[in-house]
């Protein structure tokens, strides 16, 4: 028989944390008071340092292992949470996969790189939706991490600049489908600082395109996953007035540099 650990704490579930913006946001809701299930697919010993730091800071946290491309394994997630905590407040759908394949290259990517893409990218996040929306409560929040590559149509490949155009498109059909009680909202990160891009890239075009990327932002920085936490964070707050919103936070990079005032040489 299973024991649930009453709290007054709120739940919060959160994919692909093992690394990134998924752990970094695990450990800002952790220092926030939630109690966390840490998904992870991949890397078992990184998904247990994540929940590490988490109790360090005071949380109640387990991972949750599994790929959220697959439907029972969406619903298993939501169920362990239930099981040990009686509640969901809060979802960040933070997996993600891609490709690194030049967008110019058209024959360098298969159907089966869009499905398998796809399906943690855009599917994931909706089977994972379905499965903790009955169980949320009023203002509880879901927040999807997308890229602005859905809305620029730049990206690592096609199936990555698809996928997150699909996301952006699911996060505004399901804050209809959820409203009033379940606001949802997408952060749409530019290029992020870490082990991911510099190993799809490899070192020196990672320091590259970084630097660049500072460049024509007009903040001249790149995001770390500790800024793209910081805004799901915000957007979870019971205070954001916000459902259906793509937030931009790239440091003004799609925006980009204005032109040279008139007459100045």
């Amino acid at each position: 028989m299973s024991t649930i650990f009453a709290s007054s704490n709120k739940v919060a579930i959160i994919t692909g944390a093992a690394s990134g913006v998924g752990a970094a946001t695990a450990r800002l809701l952790a220092r926030k008071g939630f109690a966390l299930l840490v998904n992870y697919n991949r890397s078992a010993v990184l998904a247990d340092e994540v929940v590490s730091d988490c109790k360090s800071l005071g949380a109640d946290a387990i991972a949750g292992h599994g790929d959220v491309s697959d439907d029972a394994v969406c619903r298993r997630l939501a169920a362990q949470a239930l099981e040990r905590w009686g509640r969901i407040d809060a979802l960040v759908n933070s997996a993600g996969s891609t490709l690194f394949v030049p967008m110019s290259q058209l024959d360098a990517v298969d159907a089966v790189d869009f499905h398998n893409i796809y399906g943690v990218n855009a599917i994931g996040p909706f089977q994972m939706a379905r499965a903790v929306s009955a169980h949320m409560g009023n203002n509880s929040a879901i927040v999807n991490v997308s890229s602005v590559a859905g809305q620029t149509g730049i990206g690592s490949s096609f199936p990555y600049v698809l996928s997150k155009a699909a996301l952006n498109a699911l996060t505004v059909g399901l804050s209809r489908a959820l409203a009033p009680k379940i606001r949802v909202n997408a952060v749409l990160p530019g290029m992020i600082e870490g082990r991911w891009m510099r190993d799809g890239l490899g070192e020196e075009a990672y320091e590259r395109v970084k630097k660049q990327f500072a460049e024509t932002a007009l903040l001249e920085r790149v995001a770390t996953p500790d800024h793209i936490a910081e805004s799901i964070g915000w957007l979870l707050d019971p205070g954001c007035l916000m459902t259906g919103q793509l937030m931009v936070v790239d440091g003004g990079a799609t925006l980009g540099r204005p032109p040279a005032a008139a007459g100045k040489r």
